[in-house]
């Protein structure tokens, strides 16, 4: 078995680490410990790196990394990451965008907590200076206040709902998302920005681009109420930092809650100075869970990567992810694994490729087709020459057929996607819905209705409906030593449909056996 090289640049969680010593196809570099220089030689026969904030992903590194077709940023920001640099050799980049989620959203409560009690004050003077003056500490309450969230993402509409069970009068402005999905969950939406700037309490949950970048400035702060508190747990430079010093200072702001910074470290920085700031630094994701979180993700990803199969959180793709929104996203990598899971089922010539949609998704039909091409030539063509922006151009020279449509009517799923791959010897379709944000789920093989994550080793198996089959099959790979750790059986009229979930690789004398079955009709083995 061939392996890929992925090499761990930089400290991560120790559970990642076991995630990739245990993988069979994966050789596992740990490099966290050399110094920088040394890790160019190192990363020469990298096929993925994963990194954080300690390694610069600069020209020095890429022209060392001649092997590296992928590149994990260990958690969200990738400022240390030459994108261009990466997308002019044809490395995907990627960062782990989800995994510090829960850490940001209640490190963000908390600091709009200690910003209407000051509590870091309070602590300071009884437990650092033993004054016990509780008359100098009349706070706030955060039930009814109005609140402004600016951004309503994966962190934004987490903080909303918190703020909610506070019994907050929360609004949020988010140009990208549509309104029902705030309004569906209690919040206010509104498409006027002043609506925020006119709250009693504002926190920004914004990605940092030239759209976002200094957002809160003089300007807007002259249009807030006076005393109203800031909040930002996101990125530095969001709110301007040198009116929010003056406001501060002046008292038209009240209070700020800051854990990012422009320019970091912020050892010096002129908010340290003020009383009326609690800060902290870029703790956002520093939880024992989120770090956990972040190395296993980084790690799974970087494994789906090495393989071809898929590139999560892609950050230099042939589509604009900033103008998608956030719910777009995982149906573009499951449309890409379920792709990649048909062509696997039927290793002959692909002759077209189809792709079809229900639902909001649909607008996002040649994106989604673009990710398809990758999938199914990824298994069936030699996968080192394939990436997102020649995909449909190799296709084309195979004679592979394009085809989309958009499907009106469907029962049971507000978005719903299918995948139809031709071949010279038959047809295989598969479709695939995306349940709480994020829950991928292929929903649909071949006819059959299952509910099965598009993640692991598979053996989908038609055969004659009859009596003993899961039996004979559960014998003879246990025969095999292999372990089943998942069975679906989905039943037709005539036959029934069954996919396997193993922990081990399948070879072809064991796929060669179950063929052999009486019952049998047509054995097949995947890998996700």
């Amino acid at each position: 078995m061939s392996k890929h090289t992925i090499v761990v640049c930089d400290h991560i969680h120790e559970d990642g680490l076991n995630i990739l010593q245990n993988t069979e196809d994966i050789n596992y570099v740990y490099a966290a410990d050399i110094d920088k220089v040394a890790l160019l030689d190192v990363i020469k026969d990298a096929d993925v790196a994963i990194t954080r904030s300690s390694t610069d992903v600069d020209e020095k590194f890429l022209n060392a990394a001649t092997n590296l077709k992928a590149i994990i940023r260990a958690g969200v920001g990738y400022d240390n990451v030459d994108m261009e640099g990466c997308s002019k050799r044809g490395i995907i980049a990627m960062n782990v965008p989800t995994a510090n989620t829960i850490a940001a959203v209640e490190l963000t409560m908390a600091h709009m907590l200690s910003c209407m009690r000051k509590f870091p004050y309070a602590h300071n003077q009884l437990k650092q200076d033993r004054i016990w003056k509780r008359e100098d500490w009349y706070g706030n309450e955060l039930y009814g206040k109005k609140l402004g969230v600016i951004g309503f993402g994966n962190i934004g509409h987490r903080v909303a709902l918190r703020a909610k069970s506070f019994e907050m009068d929360v609004v949020t402005y988010d140009p990208y998302i549509p309104s029902t999905k705030a309004t569906d969950l209690g919040i206010n939406y509104t498409t006027n920005f002043d609506d925020i700037l006119a709250c009693d309490i504002i926190t920004i949950h914004t990605p940092k681009n030239q759209e976002t970048l200094d957002m809160i400035g003089e300007e807007e702060i002259a249009k807030m109420k006076d005393g109203v508190i800031l909040i930002n747990c996101a990125r530095g430079g969001l709110y301007n930092e040198e009116a929010l010093v003056n406001n501060l200072k002046s008292g038209k702001i009240a209070m700020a809650g800051i854990d990012v910074f422009k320019k970091e470290p912020a050892i010096d920085h002129p908010l340290l100075d003020l009383d009326n700031v609690t800060v902290t630094a870029h703790l956002g994701a520093n939880t024992k869970e989120s770090q956990k979180k972040i190395a296993t993700q980084a790690a799974e990803n970087a494994i789906e990567s090495a393989r071809g199969i898929a590139y999560p959180n892609a950050l230099n793709l042939p589509i604009d992810e900033s103008k998608i929104p956030t719910f777009v996203k995982p149906y573009i990598e499951l449309t890409q694994k379920m792709a990649y899971l048909a062509a696997q089922t039927d290793k002959s010539a692909i002759r077209s490729i189809s792709v079809c949609a229900h639902g909001d998704i649909k607008e996002y039909l040649d994106s989604l087709s673009t990710f398809a091409t990758v999938g199914a030539l990824t298994a069936s063509s030699d996968a080192a020459e394939i990436n997102y922006v020649n995909a449909k151009f190799i296709a084309e020279e195979k004679g592979i057929k394009f085809d989309t449509c958009e499907v009106n009517h469907c029962t049971g799923y507000s978005n719903k996607v299918t995948i139809k791959i031709t071949t010279e010897k038959g047809v295989n379709t598969i479709s695939g819905t995306v349940f709480d944000e994020d829950v991928q789920r292929i929903v649909e093989l071949n006819g059959f209705d299952f509910d099965i994550e598009p993640k692991g080793k598979l053996i989908i198996m038609r055969n004659t409906d009859v009596p003993g089959v899961i039996g004979e099959v559960g014998k003879l790979l246990g025969d095999n030593k292999i372990n089943i750790s998942d069975f679906r059986l989905a039943r037709g009229k005539d036959s029934a449909l069954a996919v396997i979930l193993v922990d081990e690789s399948i070879n072809h004398k064991v796929l060669d056996q179950i063929k052999t079955l009486e019952a049998a009709i047509a054995v097949a083995y995947a890998e996700v």
